[in-house]
């Protein structure tokens, strides 16, 4: 079973243009992201999955392996299949898709990203979570909840606070969604062909389309966290972490 780590990156973020350039502490930030994954030591390979010259630029020249894609992928997950198309993957193999924008991702936690895929034969999809207590994160819709069943898979994800604590009697566990995903090679493909749902579109998280189709995710609990950046002003938090 091979594992490639796939990382989409488009040069026209709306929310901030030039982002996966965006300068962090004298290197752009999509070289930081290759660099963390090629630490990992269960990863096969590592490829940027892009349509823009600029970004395949600035990973060939650090010496990085770049899949050229068309500028029509409407999302992050299908410029990773369309990547994964040209390659000579096996079905089984497992592909992790790693978001661009997440500068200080540990390496150590792609590990756990895909020990499901040992402990659970066929499984299509896993992800990673980790435990909050803090109730500013708990309530930010920006903080992706996720709740998880008896056997580690998940039963959903929401922005919103869940589960509701009705009664205030318990001491409720919440768990963050880490967005950063596996999957089964010939899942990723079929993953990418089915018809959207309608949480997924009320929520705006791809991940509902798989659970609304009755796929299953399984999540592994890490101490790791990855945080992404969103916007200009998270430039400043990212270097404070470097510069710990």
């Amino acid at each position: 079973m091979k594992i490639i780590a796939i990382i989409p990156a488009r040069l026209n973020s709306k929310r901030f243009p030039g982002k996966a350039l965006a300068d962090i502490m004298g290197k752009p930030m999509i070289q930081r992201v290759y660099e963390q994954a090629k630490k990992s030591k269960i990863v096969d390979a590592v490829y940027v999955a892009t349509d823009s010259d600029a970004i395949a630029a600035a990973i060939t020249d650090m010496g990085g392996d770049v899949i050229m894609t068309g500028n029509a992928c409407s999302s992050g997950t299908d410029r990773v299949a369309e990547a994964a198309r040209t390659l000579d993957l096996q079905g089984d193999d497992v592909v992790i898709n790693i978001q661009g924008d997440q500068p200080v991702l540990q390496a150590d936690c792609l590990k756990e990203l895909v020990q499901p895929f040992y402990e659970t034969p066929g499984l299509p999809m896993a992800t990673l979570a980790n435990c909050i207590n803090d109730e500013e994160e708990i309530n930010d819709p920006n903080n992706v909840k996720v709740i998880i069943d008896a056997q580690g898979f998940a039963i959903y994800f929401s922005r919103a606070r869940i589960p509701f604590d009705r009664d205030k009697k318990e001491q409720v566990q919440y768990y963050k969604h880490i967005g950063i995903y596996a999957y089964s090679s010939a899942f990723l493909q079929q993953f990418t062909k089915l018809p959207g749902a309608p949480l997924e579109d009320i929520e705006k998280l791809e991940q509902l389309r798989a659970i609304h189709h009755g796929h299953k995710i399984g999540v592994t609990i890490t101490e790791s966290d990855s945080p992404s950046v969103d916007d200009a002003s998270d430039i400043k938090k990212i270097e404070a972490i470097l510069e710990k």
